[in-house]
């Protein structure tokens, strides 16, 4: 499972240090393989687990490319899909187009999403978790099956 926020810096080749209590489970689950993509609908990026991904993308690439959204999905997540693999020390190389992508800097955001990683640069994130929290008051977004979780 991965959750939780942790602040982090790249370094000067455009390295990620993923968090060492992450990184045996990556091990044993995608053998340190992971694949980096954008998000649709922010200027992040995710990280998933290869086997995860694999999933993701059976089920991107089986929509019905004669369908505009469809297609437009398979061109952005599929197209900038991008094999990594977690080097000895447990450092992942973002490359540069992605990272130019999510605008990020040396300071980033590495936020766990159970089944893969949301990478923010730092600025990006604090802004739209700000936005984020202020529109946490806002009811009429509260959808039926969010109505049924309590916290």
């Amino acid at each position: 499972m991965l959750r939780g926020v942790h602040t982090l810096a790249l370094d000067a080749k455009g390295r990620l240090a993923v968090p060492s209590r992450y990184r045996s489970s990556l091990q044993s689950l995608a053998e340190g393989e992971l694949v980096i993509t954008i998000d649709t609908e922010a200027r992040c990026l995710l990280i998933y687990p290869l086997p995860e991904w694999e999933v993701i993308q059976e089920k991107i690439s089986s929509l019905s490319s004669f369908n505009r959204a469809a297609r437009r999905i398979q061109r952005l997540l599929i197209g900038h899909a991008t094999d990594v693999e977690m080097d000895g020390n447990g450092r992942v190389l973002v490359p540069p187009p992605l990272r130019d992508y999510a605008q990020l800097d040396k300071k980033v955001v590495l936020l766990g999403q159970g089944n893969k990683f949301e990478l923010w640069s730092e600025d990006l994130w604090a802004e739209t978790r700000d936005a984020y929290l202020e529109e946490a008051g806002d009811d009429d977004a509260m959808t039926a099956e969010l109505e049924q979780i309590s916290l």
